[in-house]
């Protein structure tokens, strides 16, 4: 039986106003304008593994990417269940590599041992302090950073976001990603998302709009998803 897959995992690059969005073992890139429809896609649906060569072979381009986030320049994380690998995705030109890894969360980050984490990771999106990154499972979240790789208390969406509180965002996240606008990010859950504006360590974030389909809000996307496995 097939399953219809919208937005698994996502990451903005370095380069302005492009996102990477993973739809498991496919992915796209696109140029988006927050608050805007002005989308346009810049790479067609594709197979991971076609355009990230050092990925082919491994869980990431097999089974897919079920969360990422992006670390300095043009470097991320990315995770398949219980795998994790730090990449250079080198934008743009076919020569990303694996920095680290393939290994497993608890090995990439040991503050994340004996966790809800460790198991798999939902979504994340960069903070606007150091290196500090939010991450989600289920309906938990912490915030660890990626350089120590030292995590926070975890605690439910709703006590650290409020305002998810009532939504479909309230028991989960299927996915995130920070804009290229600071303190916004996006989040997704099955077909839908909201644009969010953060105030990191504190509990008066505000959406941005209304929760919406995701091919209204990001009309480039129409005929791509949902995508059938």
């Amino acid at each position: 039986m097939s399953a219809t897959v919208y937005i698994n995992a996502a990451f903005p690059s370095i380069k302005p106003f492009q996102v990477y969005f993973f739809m498991k073992n496919k992915y796209v890139r696109l140029y988006y304008i927050p608050g805007e429809s002005g989308d346009e896609l810049l790479t067609p649906l594709e197979l991971v593994s076609a355009g990230f060569p050092s990925l082919a072979g491994t869980p990431f381009a097999e089974q897919g990417i079920d969360c990422s986030f992006n670390t300095e320049g043009s470097e991320a994380y990315i995770f398949s269940a219980r795998n994790c690998a730090y990449i250079d995705y080198a934008p743009n030109t076919g020569n990303d590599r694996i920095l680290v890894g393939p290994t497993t969360i608890a090995e990439m980050f040991p503050g994340l041992k004996n966790t809800v984490f460790a198991e798999g990771v939902d979504g994340a999106f960069r903070s606007t302090i150091d290196k500090e990154v939010y991450i989600f499972k289920g309906n938990h979240y912490t915030r660890i950073f990626y350089d120590t790789k030292i995590p926070g208390d975890i605690a439910d969406i709703t006590e650290g976001f409020p305002v998810l509180k009532g939504t479909i965002f309230e028991n989960g996240i299927d996915a995130c990603f920070s804009s290229h606008v600071e303190n916004e990010v996006y989040l997704f859950k099955g077909d839908e998302y909201v644009r969010m504006k953060v105030t990191p360590h504190a509990t008066n974030d505000t959406l941005v709009g209304d929760v919406t389909p995701i091919v209204e809000g990001w009309p480039s996307l129409k005929g791509i998803l949902p995508v059938t496995e």
